[in-house]
C-alpha cells in the first residue's frame, strides 16, 4: 500500500497537488461562510425582533404613564378652577361695602 500511495505521489506534479488542495479548502470556506452568512442574518433577524419588542414594550409604558399624566392634569386643573372662583367670590364680597358697618 505504502509504495502505491507513493507512486501516486510521485506521478502527480507538485502544480497539480496544489490544485486539488486548494479546491477542497476554497469550497469548504464558501460553503462554511454562506453557513455563517445564513446563521448571521437568522441571528440579525432575531435580534432586531428582540430590540422592537423592547422598544414595543418602551413605547407602551410611555403612552401609559402619558395617559396617567393627562388625568392627573386635568384634575388639578379642575381643582385650580374651582380655587379660582372661590377666591372670586372672596374678593367680590370683600369689594362690596358692608352693610352692617355702615349703619
Amino acid at each position: 500500500m505504502c509504495d502505491s500511495s507513493r507512486f501516486m505521489l510521485l506521478s502527480c506534479t507538485r502544480s497539480s497537488l496544489r490544485c486539488r488542495h486548494r479546491r477542497r479548502p476554497i469550497r469548504l470556506y464558501r460553503l462554511f461562510r454562506r453557513m455563517r452568512f445564513a446563521k448571521d442574518r437568522t441571528g440579525v433577524k432575531e435580534e432586531m425582533e428582540i430590540e422592537n419588542l423592547k422598544l414595543y414594550m418602551e413605547n407602551q409604558s410611555i403612552i401609559e404613564e402619558n395617559e396617567r399624566l393627562r388625568k392627573k392634569a386635568f384634575l388639578l386643573h379642575k381643582e385650580n378652577q374651582v380655587l379660582l372662583s372661590q377666591l372670586q367670590i372672596l374678593s367680590k364680597r370683600k369689594s362690596q361695602p358692608n352693610s352692617d358697618l355702615s349703619d
